[in-house]
């Protein structure tokens, strides 16, 4: 054979050759040799790691989780609250049930009971509390007479004298609001301030006049030491004709001094029930005239009485059954109807707090009310209810202070 061709064939030979290791042994069999490497890595580096660690470290593994028996203790615990704070409400009930005279004790563990559950508004038990008293009472209409429901020619019934009645010729109907004169309707926070001792040292002042809209009951004191615990601002308040008979002497001698006292409720509204009885009208009328006269801030306004006897029915289905409801019950039905938000302060018809310290039956002095008149108990087992319910919030010791 010739050299040349000798050479030709041994090229042929190579390219060959080098075609079958190609064919051989393709592109990535680098990369699965390396992968078999790191599967074998990774065998020997969990020979030495627990079973339990090499199941964590897998993705399709479920993770067990130790359970912290604390967290199941507190758990349970709350869910024990729960359960009786839902519970205080058959507790409540039952007390306004019951026919014989009621215990203060029992009422005071009711309280304390209460006091240990987390209170919360419920929107949806207030929007269903306030269209049954719209439903009967209406007081965004009602509450007050005005012009507009009650026109001249009315024979306007009493409240409680119902089959005495009043006509209403043009120098009452003058007396009278064109409309409601609540102009910010609803309002967001509202605070009906009772007049109960356990105000005193409450320092609750701040946080009453921080409401939008205060109620205050039968002309109480506001100015100097105790504005701290039952603040300064007023919007309305309650005027009872037996005050103004007792303490400022039918506005005779003593007209002077009324005028100063009223003088610390800025331009409230004083509120009368000129027509809950016949001997209320005279000396209510009286001071519509001194308020005018006098050229005062302050005006006057009347309970219209079928709007209170419709709320006595009212509240006569819930078993409050006495001769004529307290002024507290009475405001605190309107403030449910006027506003978003309502806080009691300072309603406590008991002689003792739940720490049985003893307190007056008002933060000024200690007269008690007619024996019989109000059904007081039975009219705070219910407001009691209202606030584990949610629908409004009562106040039951010292403010917090920030």
């Amino acid at each position: 054979m010739r050299p040349g061709g000798a050479l030709l064939v041994l090229l042929s030979s190579l390219l060959l050759l080098l075609l079958l290791r190609l064919l051989w042994c393709p592109a990535d069999a680098p990369a699965r040799s390396s992968s078999r490497l790191w599967v074998e890595e990774s065998r020997e580096d969990t020979r030495g790691t627990s079973a339990a660690l090499r199941t964590l470290r897998s993705p399709a593994t479920p993770v067990r989780r130790r359970r912290n028996s604390t967290y199941l203790k507190e758990k349970e615990k709350s869910l024990q609250l729960t359960e009786k704070c839902r519970n205080l409400q058959y507790g409540i009930k039952s007390l306004s049930n019951k026919t014989k005279r009621y215990s203060e004790d029992e009422y005071l563990q009711i309280i304390t009971n209460i006091q240990s559950c987390p209170w919360e508004r419920q929107a949806e038990e207030y929007e269903n509390f306030r269209a049954k008293l719209a439903s009967c009472c209406n007081a965004v209409q009602n509450f007050v007479v005005s012009q507009n429901n009650t026109p001249v020619g009315t024979n306007m019934s009493y409240e409680v004298e119902s089959k005495k009645q009043i006509p209403v010729r043009e120098n009452i109907f003058h007396m009278f609001p064109v409309f409601q004169p609540f102009l910010d309707y609803p309002y967001n926070q509202c605070a009906v301030v009772g007049n109960g001792g356990v105000l005193n040292k409450s320092l609750c002042g701040a946080e009453i006049d921080k409401s939008d809209f205060v109620f205050r009951c039968n002309l109480p004191p506001t100015t100097g030491n105790v504005s701290k615990d039952v603040g300064s601002k007023t919007n309305l308040v309650t005027v009872n004709p037996s005050i103004i008979t007792l303490k400022y002497g039918n506005l005779k001698e003593k007209k002077a001094v009324f005028l100063e006292d009223i003088s610390a409720y800025g331009d409230a509204f004083l509120l009368l029930p000129a027509f809950s009885f016949r001997a209320n009208t005279g000396i209510s009328f009286k001071v519509y005239y001194t308020l005018r006269q006098s050229k005062v801030r302050q005006k006057v306004l009347f309970f219209h009485p079928k709007y209170l006897r419709h709320l006595a029915l009212f509240w006569r289905t819930k078993g409050v059954t006495a001769y004529r409801l307290s002024t507290g019950l009475m405001i605190t039905s309107i403030a449910v109807e006027l506003c978003e938000n309502v806080k009691l302060y300072g309603f406590w018809p008991f002689s003792k707090t739940v720490d049985q310290i003893p307190v007056s039956h008002h933060y000024y002095d200690n007269m008690l009310p007619k024996r019989g008149f109000h059904q007081m108990p039975k009219e705070y087992s219910q407001i009691l209810q209202l606030h584990v319910k949610g629908i409004l919030k009562l106040q039951f010791s010292k403010c917090e202070i920030a």
